[in-house]
């Protein structure tokens, strides 16, 4: 899956979406001075960000597996820990933190139990861990219009709409196999704007994600047509998009 892209494209792509969950989803969890945090594929540093402001940066760290990101996300946020590494095995002691949080990330998890699982180990006892992921399967995801433009030239086209977490209620079903306790489900809801449509587009052409490899994985001709397919389907511009995310807090 591409995500060992520049961090510039991913902040093209995604980061205009992330930036504004990332406050709504730090409200959310609760995150408070005092607390030391880990951000669980922190990416270029969306969600870092906005927890050295509310911490500072000697009780934040960050590990993502992609080196592109990590980089950016070092560079983004000087004096923040940020370390290379999979959810799934995270290069921290038990109880290192006070609050562990993934935004848009479980749902690419090879293992997302697994992967709460070892939220959970490095939060320790009572700490918080929170996370949230697009909701790809109601149709109210930020690539939604760009999937259902996909099927209508596609039928058999693979979406988002299977990844774990993407659908109501199976977030929480997840944090529940990994052991979770106290889980509060959520629905985030952002809003974007466009002044153009290719504005709008443009993004998907850098091959960011499961949209960027579909595109990428197009002749000339075929990305065309998906290109005016989706400008049929979308607003004339300027136009929002509304984003919404499946979210959950709990204790570990």
């Amino acid at each position: 899956m591409a995500f060992d892209v520049a961090a510039e494209a991913y902040a093209s792509f995604m980061g205009r979406y992330a930036d504004p969950l990332a406050g709504q989803f730090l409200e959310l969890a609760g995150v408070r001075e005092g607390q030391r945090a880990l951000d669980v594929g922190c990416g270029p540093g969306t969600l870092t960000v906005g927890l050295v402001e509310r911490l500072g940066a000697d009780s934040v760290a960050a590990v993502d597996p992609s080196p592109p990101f990590v980089a950016a996300c070092r560079e983004r946020c000087p004096g923040v820990s940020v370390r290379s590494g999979r959810a799934e095995e995270l290069p921290f002691a038990d109880g290192s933190f006070d609050a562990v949080l993934a935004q848009l990330v479980v749902h690419f998890m090879a293992d997302p139990v697994q992967g709460l699982r070892e939220m959970s180990r490095v939060a320790g006892d009572g700490g918080l861990v929170a996370a949230c992921v697009w909701d790809h399967a109601g149709g109210r995801g930020p690539l939604s219009t760009f999937w259902r433009a996909v099927h209508d030239l596609d039928p058999d086209a693979r979406d988002e709409s299977s990844l774990p977490g993407a659908r109501s209620g199976h977030l929480a079903e997840l944090g529940r196999d990994a052991g979770l306790r106290d889980i509060e489900e959520g629905l985030l809801t952002v809003r974007v704007s466009y002044a153009t449509f290719d504005e709008w587009w443009e993004p998907y052409t850098l091959g960011v994600g499961p949209a960027g490899d579909h595109v990428m994985g197009l002749d000339l001709d075929a990305r065309e047509a998906l290109r005016r397919r989706c400008q049929d389907l979308l607003p004339a511009a300027p136009f929002d998009i509304e984003a919404s995310a499946w979210s959950v807090v709990a204790r570990a």
